[in-house]
């Protein structure tokens, strides 16, 4: 299920750096911000939380509504998961730097960039899920 929302979330990711508005950057990096704050003061719940709440955002920039409906589906199928992940201990939540709202500059509106960040996430998402 997470290799199929690498791919769907990697689609979206590209599609809403291709779209992105300065308003929806700015509401994308004030939560990038709240997600490193989260992980540097070590709340591993609300990094989750957070960091469920940048996707959403991130998909629904996307336009890409047959994506969201499916990632929608894998996701509520998944959501276990993303707590045990997040409170397993020693595990640092991976952060996608080159992703729309983790980004500063132009850089945030590369579709490449930031399709290859979000399938690099994922990856180790999945990494850790096989651990």
């Amino acid at each position: 299920m997470t290799e199929c929302r690498l791919v769907l979330e990697g689609l979206c990711a590209a599609k809403a750096a291709a779209a992105v508005t300065d308003g929806q950057l700015a509401e994308l990096a004030e939560l990038g911000t709240a997600v490193r704050k989260a992980v540097a003061g070590g709340e591993p719940l609300t990094y989750s939380e957070l960091n469920h709440e940048l996707h959403v955002r991130i998909r629904e920039f996307s336009g890409q509504r047959t994506a969201v409906a499916l990632l929608e589906r894998l996701n509520a199928q998944l959501v276990r998961h993303r707590f045990q992940l997040a409170l397993r201990p020693g595990r640092p939540p991976a952060i996608p730097e080159r992703a729309p709202g983790h980004d500063r500059g132009d850089r945030a509106r590369d579709p490449q960039a930031a399709e290859a960040a979000v399938r690099a996430h994922l990856t180790r998402v999945i990494e850790a899920l096989r651990d």
